[in-house]
């Protein structure tokens, strides 16, 4: 079985009309699985929210206590990006906590995949770009507590580096970070990951699924991690909103069965989170995100018929 997690309060979220965050995707990707036959209902989990304290493990306490009580100042809150209400804040913790669970799954399984996650541009004291705690850091943190598990790669493929993610894990030396990104797109001003493979605006298929696989087979021979947690993001695609790049629909499934590959072979578990889409045609997007299960399935189709 491939183990998926979702939660409702995913795309329970009051936002602005016109504004840029497509909270629904969550929701109509769940329901676009099911109708296509990609997954089945018993493959899906739901995570209990993370605890405050729990949170504390990965970022600032004063940081942590202001976002959970509504307190936070506005200008912090205009650079993560949201207006401040309870949904928003049930979202935020489910969503934490679902990568966390996302790991255990895999673990457990192999592979699992978590229909959100992601939230690569929040750091230690701040949020920012959509993101308000950073879920990939937080999970391997998490993970490292198994006793099997010594050390975990954070393959980030989104088309925004994880600038986040870069200074969240730095101090962590059984986390190795890597994003592959564009170059010239948000941040401006990029952290330093332990690995960041920079592309150039347009790259196609071709160069992008070498450097990705090529890349991916370099950390695992040098580094051997023991989880695999991968940001899967679509945003990469030739008529993403946010993106720059130019990958068909063809090339992220190839990206993403070609990293799930490489970990099934490797034995390595690989926790997958959808991370970024953004269109304002959701069909196209709902295609977009399911290859990542669609690949998934394809790698995993003989443990999943046993």
């Amino acid at each position: 079985m491939l183990p998926l997690i979702y939660h409702a309060s995913y795309s329970k979220l009051a936002l602005p009309s016109k504004h840029r965050f497509p909270a629904t995707k969550y929701l109509y990707l769940y329901q676009y699985l099911l109708q296509q036959g990609i997954a089945k209902q018993s493959q899906f989990f739901a995570a209990q929210a993370v605890t405050q304290q729990a949170l504390t493990e990965t970022h600032c306490s004063n940081y942590v206590s202001h976002f959970i009580n509504g307190t936070l100042d506005a200008k912090l809150m205009r650079r993560i990006g949201f207006p401040w209400s309870k949904s928003l804040l049930e979202r935020t913790l489910r969503s934490v906590a679902g990568t966390e669970l996302t790991c255990r799954k895999a673990i457990e399984y192999g592979c699992a995949i978590h229909l959100s996650g992601g939230y690569h541009h929040a750091h230690h004291q701040f949020g920012s770009g959509f993101c308000i705690f950073n879920d990939l850091t937080y999970a391997a943190q998490q993970a490292l507590k198994y006793p099997d598990i010594d050390k975990v790669l954070i393959f980030d493929c989104d088309v925004h580096q994880g600038d986040g993610t870069a200074t969240t894990a730095a101090t962590f030396n059984s986390i190795i970070t890597c994003s592959i990104h564009c170059q010239h797109n948000f941040p401006a001003r990029k952290q330093q990951s332990d690995y960041d493979i920079e592309l150039p605006r347009g790259t196609a298929d071709k160069y992008y699924l070498e450097t990705v696989s090529q890349t991916l087979n370099y950390l695992i021979r040098l580094h051997q991690p023991d989880l695999i947690i991968y940001d899967a993001g679509v945003d990469i695609h030739t008529d993403d909103n946010l993106g720059y790049l130019n990958i068909s629909t063809e090339g992220i499934y190839a990206r993403d069965k070609s990293v799930i590959q490489q970990a099934y072979s490797a034995k390595i578990p690989i926790a997958c989170v959808i991370g970024g889409g953004y269109s304002n045609e959701q069909h196209q997007l709902n295609i977009r995100h399911s290859q990542l299960f669609l690949a998934a399935n394809t790698v995993f189709s003989n443990d999943l018929n046993k």
